[in-house]
């Protein structure tokens, strides 16, 4: 699953930051930039781990646009990480279903503009309705 992170540039005495917007109290650090990389990775597969541990979900990200308004976060550098977090809730299955072409095209937009494959797309979505 891919994840947002934000990235505190580091000075010659100060390590670079990292913040996980998507999942609040997710982030780390380090010394070079590919550090801080690697252990962002580190902390979101952690994160993920004790979500699932407790019962949870991962929360539904929300547009970067959203989290580069945060005054907070202003002057970080935006990336994306992909961790397996996944193998965390269950194992995973394929299916085949059939959905119209122009839902399709809507459910890929809504899921690229969230930074999640057409899978996750479909899992929360799902998840959303049973809930109610």
């Amino acid at each position: 699953m891919k994840f947002l992170i934000a990235i505190e540039p580091g000075t010659d005495s100060t390590a670079f930051g990292v913040v996980v917007p998507d999942l609040p109290g997710c982030f780390s650090a380090g010394d070079t930039l590919e550090q801080a990389f690697d252990n962002a990775r580190e902390a979101i597969e952690a994160h993920g781990e004790l979500i699932a541990e407790d019962g949870g979900e991962l929360p539904r990200p929300a547009p970067m646009a959203t989290h580069q308004a945060d005054p907070d976060l202003a002057g970080w550098v935006w990336a994306m990480v992909d961790v397996p977090v996944e193998r965390y809730f269950g194992p995973a299955e394929k299916i085949n279903i059939t959905v119209p072409a122009r839902v399709l095209a809507r459910i890929d937009d809504d899921a690229r503009r969230h930074g999640e494959s057409r899978s996750g797309f479909l899992v929360r979505a799902a998840q959303a309705a049973m809930a109610n």
